[in-house]
Formats: structure tokens, C-alpha cells, sequence
């Protein structure tokens, strides 16, 4: 409503913008903080219009029940049922009262198999029709509008891709129809439930990118390109940056990766410890780490080793990839570095010997300060994998590492990085760094602010400035850890590294650059990705942001669903027990997971007897039996089991979708039990009397849980307590 951008892992934006769209007709301008639960509504809120669409979706669900029975074949009374079951269930009332999304998805998902039953049924009677074409067309819509409002809609998606996949198959077969014939078929389905659901679900984004235009809290989330095509934010620091880098040019570094936070390149002048915690020792060099704030320290030059100039010339000399540089930390001066010290080669003049860091006199002891060993490896603490000498004339002893690189202080398979600190001795540094253009078109690539996605490969050891992601110490300041990864250990995005602000420097004095680099930068080049850009991208991160899955007080497991052990409280009167709670009709659930079972085992029974040459049921009914159960408990099983395999925080709600094509299946068993097992009148009587029976339990659950349904009765501790049938269903009970 406030056109900010924003990114929920939960699925596409299609059923938020769907209630915005009512929000929108009814007025609202956005302006409301949705920032605790139970908060009550401020006038400018139309709660009617917000929660016009979910109530709308969870009526039809009661029609479309109907028409899905009659189209599988049953007979009116089975649909009926089925729609009474669905009128009567407390859980999908519950859910389609309140701005919530499953009704709309379960509406979608019932649309998608009632629009493809319609069309399989024209198909054997007119093929090609203005009605068989209305039908297959609306199950390619309403199957990317299911997707649309959430990613699990691609289950049911998928089951009526595989049940049409069959069909096709079977008409494939078919010889009384002409090659032409057949291939008109397959490619009308073919536009139908492939080219179109990829053009809407396109369509979805395409109009919420348009909408979303402001930047807001989650831009952090994407990468600088995305956060510069918004309006706002990165995009007001960056508009007008210079596009193409030069030598001398003054850069921020971002991660591309992103995780576990957003964070630039970042240097500081503290130094790594000289000895860690686990005695392993450091270079005692200046610390480099990635940081998740913007900061004055994030800023580098980009230097020409050939050169001292630390400004752009005239013209500015661009770097294009494959080239090396050297990379100056703004306000220290100091040479990005990652650290190789050799041991001197045995039979060398002391004299010549290269001492790494500082003498043994030097060095404080952890765990005493006043320690001074007379003899280095007399101390338990002294860091491994150094080597001891004595300097000619020199009453000290010296350290100097031995032929290996210097490990990360987290992560000690990979080189440790750091700013190069002159401790007036002679260990080199190593300072040269090779630019790979990770998506370049040519191999003459310019490297160009915010586009490129760079890899910074160090020319003496060959490794890959990489962030770990892990997070250092307090010596460190909590920052994370940045580290030389070896090339020959494959490619990820933590390795891969982006300019986002971008100035000319020039200032060649260090107090004027230190003064440059705290001065925002305007130039006059603008940039935007292209709609594709933005929609890979945004695709990526809604498919793999992880959502806070910390254990909530209603969540629950999959099998907590199907015994209905859980509830959720969603509304409490502030004055009386009135309530709203997620409660479903026991019996309903309870008779839709035993008729999903008798299903399982009849079809299995069938299906042996047909192999041994039994045939149980004429090849009519048969078929009309399969493809109930396919869609039925095929749709109860793929909205159901993918569950068991999501790592994030589950409530009751997410088995919605499941339940409602469980409910689809009951009456379907019910009448086929009826017909196959009452053969006379007296049995069917008796039959139909159990059923009246079973229906009017259902209706009386419904009307017994009707005031947790609706929160429009205020209800006393004792009655409040013999609704709690179940321990686990938390009940608010008031003590005064």
C-alpha cells in the first residue's frame, strides 16, 4: 500500500497484492502498523474491504465442492455431503474470516481440478469448443494463481500436470485420431498449462515490481544493482557514480552472498592477536574483516602496482579484467594482504636470516606478563609452527614462521587476510591481486560499478578472497571473518564481490583523501536493471531466505495435524473470554483421515484383484475410482508430506489445504462403501440412517465449537474448560 519494497519467503506476491487490492477499493492509504498481534484497527483501516477476498474464496469453496463431486461422477447426494462437510469444518470458517491467504489458496487449488474436470468431460464430447477451451485455459490460470499466492500451490500445480500428462498419454494411443489431430491436442495443452501459468506467474512479479517501488527494510536482503533500480536508499548514494572503475578510483566492497548478513570489505587499525586462544599464531597484522553497517573504514583504493598515484588520471585509465591491482584501505593506507612467510633455507648466515614478527624478549607470555623465557620452547604456550633462531649479536631470540601459509584465525584451512603493517623488518608483503570478472561477456571486460561480480584472486598463492561467515571474537569486534580460500575448492557467491559506492579520488594527501572519503559522491551515471534481472534475482532470495524458525508457542508438527493435537489462539476479547481460535470439526477430521485409509486399502485391493484378472468393478467405475483418488487423496498427499521436509516453523493452518481435499474424498468412499456392501434395501437404510447419524455429530462439534469459531460469544472458565477437549488445545481461560 506504501509502494516499499519487500520480500516474504513465504511464497509470490500474487494473494498480498490480491489484499491489496481490497485495502485499495475500500480506501486505505497504508497507514497502520502491523507490528503486534491483537493491536486493535485505527479508523482508517477498512477490515471489511481487507478481508473481503478471503471470506469471498472460503464461501465458494461450499459450490465448488459440489460441482467437483458431480463432475468426478457421484451422485448428487455424495456432493451434497461434500459440501456440507465443507460449510461445517470450524478450521476453514476460521481461516477465511480473518486477512489470511489459505482460503484463497484452497480456492485456487479446488478451481484448478474443477476446471480441468470440466475440460476432460468436454473433452470426450466436443474437443475444441469455445467451452473446452474456456476450461483448459482456467486451469492453466488458476494453477499459476495458486503458485502465485504461495509456493505450495505448486503441489497441486504439479498433480494436475501429472493426472493431464496420463490423459495425453492415453490420447496418444488413441487410433482413431489423425497425427494432426493428436498434436493439436498435446500442443494446445501444452499452452495452456505450461506457457500460460509461466506468463501469469511472470505477470505477478512484472506488476508487483511496478508497485514496489521505494526502498525499504529488506533491500539489505538483495543485491546493490537491485537496491539501486529502487527509489530511495542505495539508489539517492548511488545515482550518478562514475560506472566504469579506474585505477584510482575509491570503491566499497559489498559480499554478493549476503549471509548470514549483508556486509562490505572493512578494515580497522587493530591488529590480530598474536596468539590465539588455541595457541596458534597470527601475522600480528591490521585486521580485515566484512562489515554490515556502511562505515568510512569500508572504503578502498584501487591501486596500479607500477604506480604511486592514489588518484584517477586524466583520462581515467579503466580496470578491465584479468588485470592485477592493489588494494589500498582508505583511511590507513595499508595494502590488502594475505600473508606467506618463508623459513630460511638451513646452512644461512644468521645475519641473513628474515625474522617474521618480534624477538622472544618481546613477546608477553598469555599466560603471565612477566614472562621472559630464557629458552622460547620452554614456554607451553609459545605459538606452534614457528621456528626459533638467534640473531648474531643479538641477546635476543627471534621467531620466524615456517614455509606455510598463516592461517585464519576461525578458519584455519584458509589463508588468513590482513592489511600490511611494516614492523621495520624484512618480511614482504603480499599485496597483488588478479581481477576475475566472474559475469563478463568478453574477456576485455571493464570493471563496472554496482553490474560486475568480481572474484580478487591472490597472484602469489592463487587464493580467493572469500567470506567465511563466521564471526570473530571480541577481539575482533563480533565482525566476520574474511579469509584466502584456495581457487582449486570450486566456486560459491561468498566468494564473489561487488562494487557499490563509487567515487574518482582526488586527493593524493591522505588528510584530504580521509576528508573525500567521509564526503558523499555525486556523479552522472545512472544505471537500472531489466526486469528479468530483478526477477531471477528476487526469485532467488524468496526460494532461499530462511525465515526466523525459531520454536513459536503454536507451532507444531505434521503429525500433530492429522490427530488435530494442536490449535492456534488467534484473538482474545480485552474485557471478556470471548475468543477466536484454529480449532477443526473432530469429527470431520477424524473421518477424513480414516476414509483416506479404507481408500488406500480398497484401491490396493482392486488393483491386486485386477492383476490376478478379478475385475471388482466395471472399467467405467473403475476409472471414475482412480481418478477420484488421484485427485483426492493425490491432492491430500502432496499438500500433506512435503511438510515433513521443511526446516521451518509449522502451524496448524499449513495442513489446510491437505484437509480440503480430504473432505473431497470422504463423501466419495462413503457412497462407494454404500453401493459395494449394502446390496439390500433393509442394509441401505440402515447404511444411509448411519450416515444421517454421522453427519448430525459433525454439525453438533460445529456448533458446540461455534463460539471459538466466530468470538462473538463470551463464554464462563467452566465452559471454556469443557471445550478443552484435548490437554494440547490451549484454551484461554481469564482468573478474575
Amino acid at each position: 500500500m506504501k509502494r516499499i519494497f519487500f520480500l516474504d519467503g513465504s511464497g509470490p506476491p500474487f494473494g498480498h497484492m490480491l489484499l491489496a487490492l481490497g485495502g485499495y477499493l475500500g480506501g486505505f492509504d497504508g497507514n497502520f502498523l502491523w507490528n503486534r498481534i491483537g493491536a486493535e484497527y485505527s479508523s482508517n483501516v477498512p477490515v471489511w474491504s481487507l478481508r473481503l477476498l478471503p471470506a469471498l474464496t472460503g464461501a465458494l469453496l461450499v459450490p465448488m465442492a459440489y460441482q467437483i463431486l458431480l463432475e468426478l461422477g457421484f451422485s448428487h447426494c455424495a456432493a451434497t455431503g461434500a459440501a456440507l462437510l465443507m460449510l461445517i469444518e470450524n478450521a476453514l470458517i476460521t481461516q477465511s474470516r480473518l486477512m489470511l491467504l489459505e482460503s484463497v489458496l484452497i480456492f485456487f487449488n479446488l478451481l484448478a481440478v474443477l476446471s480441468y474436470l470440466k475440460f476432460s468431460n468436454s473433452q470426450k464430447q466436443r474437443p475444441f469448443s469455445l467451452s473446452w477451451w474456456f476450461w483448459l485455459t482456467l486451469t492453466g490460470v488458476a494453477c499459476s494463481c495458486a503458485v502465485g499466492v504461495k509456493y505450495v500451490g505448486v503441489c497441486t500445480y504439479l498433480l494436475v500436470l501429472t493426472v493431464a500428462s496420463v490423459h495425453a498419454w492415453h490420447l496418444i494411443g488413441d487410433r482413431t485420431l489423425s497425427h494432426v489431430r493428436v498434436l493439436c491436442h498435446l500442443l494446445a495443452r501444452a499452452a495452456a498449462l505450461l506457457v500460460i501459468p509461466a506468463l501469469m506467474y511472470l505477470l505477478f512479479f512484472y506488476v508487483h515490481l511496478i508497485l514496489v517501488y521505494r526502498s525499504g527494510p529488506h533491500d539489505q536482503i538483495m543485491s546493490s544493482a537491485f537496491q539501486a533500480s529502487l527509489e530511495g536508499g542505495l539508489a539517492r548514494i548511488t545515482q550518478g557514480q562514475p560506472l566504469e572503475v579506474a585505477y584510482g578510483s575509491q570503491v566499497t566492497l559489498k559480499n554478493v552472498f549476503g549471509k548470514p548478513v549483508p556486509c562490505w570489505l572493512h578494515s580497522h587499525q587493530s591488529t590480530y592477536p598474536m596468539i590465539y586462544e588455541n595457541g596458534r599464531g597470527s601475522s600480528h597484522q591490521q585486521q580485515v574483516t566484512c562489515y554490515p553497517f556502511k562505515d568510512v573504514n569500508n572504503w578502498w583504493i584501487v591501486k596500479d602496482p607500477g604506480r604511486h598515484q592514489l588518484v584517477v588520471s586524466n583520462p581515467p585509465r579503466p580496470v578491465r579484467h584479468g588485470d592485477v591491482v592493489q588494494l589500498v584501505h582508505g583511511m590507513t593506507t595499508r595494502f590488502l594482504n594475505t600473508p606467506r612467510v618463508r623459513r630460511p633455507a638451513p646452512g644461512t648466515a644468521s645475519t641473513s636470516l628474515r625474522p617474521a614478527l618480534l624477538s622472544v624478549a618481546e613477546w608477553r607470555c598469555p599466560h603471565s606478563v612477566d614472562c621472559r623465557p630464557s629458552d622460547p620452547t620452554s614456554c607451553g604456550l609459545f605459538p606452534r609452527g614457528v621456528v626459533i633462531g638467534r640473531v648474531r649479536n643479538s641477546l635476543h631470540w627471534t621467531v620466524w614462521f615456517s614455509r606455510h601459509d598463516v592461517a585464519a584465525p576461525l578458519s584455519p584451512h584458509s589463508q588468513e587476510v590482513s592489511c600490511y603493517v611494516d614492523y621495520n623488518i624484512s618480511m614482504p608483503s603480499q599485496n597483488l591481486w588478479r581481477l576475475d570478472i566472474v559475469n563478463r561477456e568478453s574477456d576485455t571486460e571493464v570493471w563496472k560499478t554496482i553490474l560486475s561480480e568480481v572474484r580478487l584472486v591472490h597472484v602469489n598463492t592463487s587464493a580467493v578472497l572469500k567470506l567465511s561467515g563466521a564471526h570473530l571474537p571480541d577481539w575482533g569486534f563480533r565482525q566476520l571473518e574474511v579469509v584466502g580460500e584456495k581457487l582449486s575448492r570450486g566456486y560459491h557467491e561468498s566468494m564473489v564481490w561487488n562494487v557499490e559506492e563509487h567515487r574518482y579520488g582526488k586527493s593524493q594527501e591522505q588528510k584530504e583523501r580521509e576528508l573525500e572519503l567521509h564526503s558523499p559522491a555525486q556523479m552522472d551515471v545512472s544505471r537500472n536493471l531489466s526486469f528479468m534481472a530483478r526477477f531471477l534475482e528476487l526469485q532467488w532470495r524468496m526460494l532461499t531466505v530462511r525465515s526466523d524458525d525459531s520454536e513459536h508457542k503454536y507451532s507444531s508438527s505434521p503429525l500433530d495435524w492429522v490427530t488435530l493435537d494442536t490449535s492456534i489462539a488467534y484473538w482474545l476479547h480485552p474485557r471478556t473470554s470471548a475468543q477466536i481460535h484454529l480449532l477443526g470439526n473432530a469429527v470431520i477430521w477424524a473421518s477424513a483421515g480414516l476414509a483416506t485409509l479404507v481408500y488406500a486399502l480398497l484401491f490396493l485391493w482392486y488393483l491386486l484383484r485386477r492383476r490376478r484378472g478379478i475385475h471388482d468393478l466395471p472399467e467405467d467405475s473403475w476409472l471414475r475410482w482412480a481418478l477420484a483418488g488421484a485427485l483426492c487423496a493425490g491432492g491430500w498427499a502432496v499438500n500433506y508430506v512435503p511438510f515433513f521436509m521443511m526446516e521451518k516453523t509449522l502451524f496448524l493452518y499449513h495442513y489446510l489445504p491437505a484437509l480440503a481435499f480430504q473432505i473431497l474424498l470422504l463423501p466419495a468412499v462413503l457412497e462407494h462403501l454404500g453401493d459395494r456392501l449394502c446390496r439390500s434395501p433393509l442394509l441401505r437404510s440402515l447404511f444411509s440412517g448411519l450416515v444421517v447419524a454421522w453427519y448430525s455429530c459433525a454439525c453438533h462439534v460445529f456448533n458446540t465449537l461455534r463460539p471459538l469459531t466466530y468470538g462473538d460469544k463470551s463464554l464462563s472458565p467452566s465452559e471454556l474448560k469443557a471445550l478443552r477437549w484435548k490437554d494440547s488445545w490451549d484454551i484461554l481461560i481469564r482468573k478474575h
